[in-house]
Parts: structure tokens; sequence; C-alpha cells
């Protein structure tokens, strides 16, 4: 299987978070040596309420919870539509990911090539490999569609809408 085959399952996930208005971006964690995905999650701090339910997070507890270890295999790969935080990409190095697949770089809040540069210090006790820029343009634009609604002043037609008019 291909990174961009993963990628595109991560970018399904991303698009689903959005729909749920939550911030786009979907993670896929995979067997390397089966091809068999682990576990996958999307974005959910609004939904359930919690600052740390990123995609990240909440793939690693399944992939934790499902092989029954902390400290995950290393075999794994980690697919992410967005670059890590720095959040987590330290969680991703207490498990012991082997590789880290990403698509669009966040430059402001970017924690792997940006920003923290958690992977890059000397406490880090583990770095994986890292790919970056898998689908990037199709990850960066659901990202920037979905700011763009959402800042987007409400159109002249719907403007007053449900007021008397004078």
């Amino acid at each position: 299987m291909s990174d961009r085959l993963y990628m595109s399952m991560a970018l399904s996930l991303a698009r689903t978070a959005a729909e749920l208005g939550e911030t786009p971006v979907g993670c896929v964690i995979v067997d390397e040596a089966t091809g068999e995905v682990v576990a996958a999650a999307a974005n959910g701090p609004i939904g359930m309420t919690d600052p740390t339910a990123h995609a990240e997070i909440l793939a690693l507890r399944r992939a934790a919870e499902i092989t029954g270890n902390y400290r995950l295999r290393p075999d794994l790969t980690l697919y992410v539509t967005l670059e890590p935080c720095a959040m987590c990409a330290g969680a991703i190095s207490h498990t012991r990911i082997a590789r880290v697949v990403y698509g669009a770089s966040d430059s402001k809040s970017g924690g792997v090539a940006h920003g923290a540069k958690v992977w890059d210090h000397p406490q880090c006790h583990w770095k994986p490999a890292v790919t970056e820029g898998v689908e990037a343009e199709a990850a960066a634009k659901l990202l920037k569609d979905f700011f763009k609604a959402r800042r987007q002043p409400p159109s002249p037609r719907n403007a007053g809408e449900g007021e008397d008019e004078k």
C-alpha cells in the first residue's frame, strides 16, 4: 500500500471532522508489515469538550487499547493530514511510533518541522522517521476552505433576515 492511499483515508476522516464543525484533521495508524489499519480518528476537541482530543491523540489511544500497550509496536506508521503540534509530537514520541507521514505543514502551530520542533530537542527520547508533504495540497485546501467559510460574513441577501422591514 502507498502513503497516498493511507493519506486519502486520513483526508476522508478530516472531511468528517469538518462536517462536524471540527478543524479538519484526520489520522490513520497502519501496520507496515500487513497494511492493516490499526486505528483511525478525526479531530474531536469541540464535540468531546476535550482540548487534547486531536486526531493523533485519539488514534494513539485507540492503537494503545488495541495493542494492549502504551508503547506501540515499532512497525507502525502514523498518517496525519496536518503537521503534528507539540502536544501530539510529544505523545507520538512516547508511543515509539516508527514513522510519521503528514500532509500540510503548519508554520504557526506545528511541532515537527516548525515551532517547537519537539523531536529535535536533546531531551526527546524517541524520534520517528518523518515523511512530509504527502497530499499536502489537498490537506491545505481542506483547512483553508474550512477556515475561510468560518470567517466569511453573512451575505447581503441574508443580512437582516427575520427583521421587520421599515
